[in-house]
C-alpha cells in the first residue's frame, strides 16, 4: 500500500524531531515538531486538498504549525522534499534542488552554490530580491522575476523575508560571527555530534560538526560547508554555513568564511554582508584602541 501525503509528512515531521533531539539542539524546537507531526497524523483532510483551498494560511491554522513548519510541509507538497529534513540527514544537495526550478540548470545551479554560497529555497528567494541574484553573469531581470516567482508559489504567500542588515529581521553580523566563532572551536575540540554527509562522502563517515545554540530570540544551526567548490578549494574546515530562525519566524541562511583578498584578507566575513563586517572590525579595533 502506498504511503499518503500526510503519512509521509508526519513521517517526515517526527524524524526531523528525533534528529534534532539526537543532535542536542532546543527542546522547544523538538516538542514543536513533535506537535506538528500529530496534528498532521490526525487530519481528516489531504494535506495537499489544505494547501490547494487554503494555501500556506490553511497550514498555520492547524494546531502547533507555526509559520516555519507549514513552509516545510508547504514545500513537500510542492516538490517531494523537505530541505529541513535533507540537512539534517547529511545528505542535503542544493544542486538538485535548485534545479528544480524552471530555468534552472546543473551549472546556474552550481554558480548559486559556489559563487553566493546560497543552500535553501529561502536564502534563494531572499537573493532573488535583494539583488544578489542579479551579481551572477547572464542572469538578467526577467529570468530572476521568473525564479522568484517560482519560490514565492513553492514557498507560500508572500512575507518578510531576511534582508541583509535590516534591524529585527536578520540576526547581526556581530552575532552570525560569534556563532561562527563557537561552532569552529566546538568543532576543532570535538565536542559536537557528527553526522555522515550524503555527498562527497564515498567511505559514509560520520564526519560533519552539526551545532545548534540558541541566542536571544534566535536559534541557530551550523555546519561545516559541503559544497562541491568548497572542496575543490580546500575550504571543507573553513567555510560555515549557518541557519537561523526566530520566534517571529524570520528565517535565512548565511555561509562564513576567511577572506582571501581585499582589505578584509584574513578576517571571518558573512558573504553577502562585507561592508557591516567592515563596520563591525572597524568598531572592535577602535574599542581596542
Amino acid at each position: 500500500m502506498t504511503m499518503s501525503t500526510n503519512a509521509k509528512i508526519t513521517q517526515s515531521l517526527r524524524e526531523i524531531a528525533q534528529l534534532l533531539e539526537n543532535q542536542k539542539a532546543n527542546p522547544f524546537r523538538v516538542n514543536a515538531y513533535r506537535r506538528a507531526a500529530n496534528t498532521v497524523e490526525s487530519l481528516h483532510t489531504p494535506v495537499q486538498d489544505l494547501v490547494e483551498q487554503k494555501g500556506i494560511a490553511g497550514l498555520t491554522s492547524l494546531y502547533g504549525v507555526g509559520e516555519g513548519i507549514a513552509r516545510s510541509i508547504y514545500e513537500f507538497v510542492a516538490t517531494g522534499r523537505m530541505s529541513r529534513l535533507e540537512t539534517l540527514r547529511g545528505e542535503h544537495d542544493p544542486i538538485a534542488l535548485f534545479t528544480q526550478i524552471p530555468g534552472v540548470g546543473p551549472v546556474l545551479a552550481s554558480k548559486i552554490c559556489d559563487q553566493l554560497h546560497i543552500n535553501t529555497l529561502e536564502a534563494l528567494e531572499a537573493a532573488a530580491h535583494n539583488g544578489r541574484l542579479r551579481e551572477l553573469p547572464g542572469m538578467g531581470k526577467g529570468r530572476v522575476e521568473s525564479i522568484a516567482a517560482w519560490l514565492a508559489s513553492v514557498l507560500g504567500e508572500r512575507r518578510r523575508r531576511p534582508a541583509a542588515g535590516s534591524t529585527g529581521e536578520a540576526p547581526s553580523v556581530s552575532t552570525l560571527l560569534d556563532i561562527d566563532e563557537l561552532y569552529r572551536r566546538r568543532a576543532q575540540a570535538d565536542e559536537l555530534p557528527r553526522i555522515v554527509p550524503h555527498r562527497f562522502n564515498p567511505e559514509g563517515r560520520a564526519w560533519l560538526p552539526l551545532m545548534h545554540v540558541t541566542r536571544g530570540d534566535w536559534h541557530f544551526s551550523a555546519l561545516y560547508s559541503n559544497t562541491q567548490r568548497a572542496h575543490e578549494l580546500g575550504r571543507t574546515r573553513d567555510w560555515v554555513v549557518i541557519y537561523f530562525y526566530d520566534q517571529h519566524h524570520h528565517e535565512g541562511q548565511c555561509t562564513v568564511v576567511t577572506e582571501t583578498k581585499g582589505d578584509l584578507i584574513g578576517q571571518r566575513v558573512v558573504r553577502g554582508r562585507e561592508f557591516e563586517c567592515r563596520e563591525h572590525y572597524a568598531a572592535k579595533h577602535g574599542g581596542q584602541k
